[in-house]
């Protein structure tokens, strides 16, 4: 457990991190940024300046006041991700939204003590958001005010609003079954929105968020801020992400991002046959 004054300072160091991440991404924004393939032949995965100039800048900061730190990244891996305090950093999560110029791409920052993450960030700086949070609860830093988040609760699968980003890339046969499952049975889906939805659930907006595929920087940061908000964060099974043995280093897979509660109990076995 962290100490109340050690949590207060990292989380005005995490707000730091952001401004500097924003200061690298947003100029190249709707911009010339210097788009890059970095997948495998046939695997498009985009990269652009504005990904690795972000990366860099948190990267710099940690080094410059917790060189201590371990640090684990997209862009530029790992640098003892082994460390008792280990910065877990995806500095565009959505590049596909952000060369297509959508505001639903975010910077996306946790911090792990002891191999599990206790204090998150999800932040969009074009809209002036920041969704930062940890068991101890969460918040919104806007523009003009700051404000607590909550899931919303109470919620059937049958009146829920559901998201992910792509079923068609993301999820394989058995997962898109699976999901296909869960759509015919929620009110609403909505897609291509990546971590900006899991925000959503924690502002009380939107139920359920199913994803597969993932790796730790894209679901860390998530975890703190769901948490705080009062929602959950599992895998397809249920159990926390990372519980079987994949804590350190790159592990994520599926996860579901929720309200929790009655709503995950009644998903959880629509997804038993697709669980990994």
């Amino acid at each position: 457990m962290l100490r109340g004054d050690e949590l207060a300072a990292f989380d005005a160091f995490l707000i730091d991190l952001n401004r500097a991440a924003a200061a690298a991404i947003l100029p190249l924004f709707r911009v010339e940024n210097e788009l890059q393939d970095k997948g495998e032949p046939g695997a498009y995965d985009p990269v652009t300046a504005a990904d690795r100039g972000a990366e860099a800048a948190i990267r710099q900061r940690i080094a410059e006041h917790w060189p201590g730190h371990g640090v684990i990244g997209e862009e530029y891996g790992e640098d003892r991700p082994d460390a008792e305090f280990v910065w877990v950093i995806d500095p565009i999560d959505g590049t596909r939204a952000f060369i297509a110029g959508l505001p639903v791409w975010t910077t996306l920052i946790a911090l792990r003590h002891q191999g599990k993450p206790v204090l998150g960030s999800i932040g969009q700086p074009y809209v002036g958001e920041l969704f930062i949070g940890h068991a101890g609860g969460s918040r919104l830093i806007g523009r003009e005010a700051t404000r607590s988040l909550a899931v919303r609760r109470d919620r059937s699968l049958a009146s829920a609003i559901i998201a992910t980003t792509d079923p068609h890339t993301g999820f394989d046969r058995a997962e898109m079954t699976a999901w296909r499952g869960v759509r015919s049975a929620a009110r609403l889906a909505r897609y291509g929105c990546d971590a900006y939805a899991y925000a959503m659930v924690a502002a009380g907006l939107i139920d359920l968020v199913l994803e597969a595929g993932l790796k730790c920087w894209d679901i860390d940061a998530a975890t703190p801020v769901i948490a705080g908000a009062g929602g959950a964060v599992t895998d397809w099974r249920g159990a926390p992400i990372g519980a079987r043995g994949r804590q350190i280093g790159t592990h994520g897979g599926q996860a579901a991002i929720s309200a929790g509660g009655d709503l995950l109990a009644e998903v959880l076995p629509l997804l038993a046959e697709a669980a990994k």
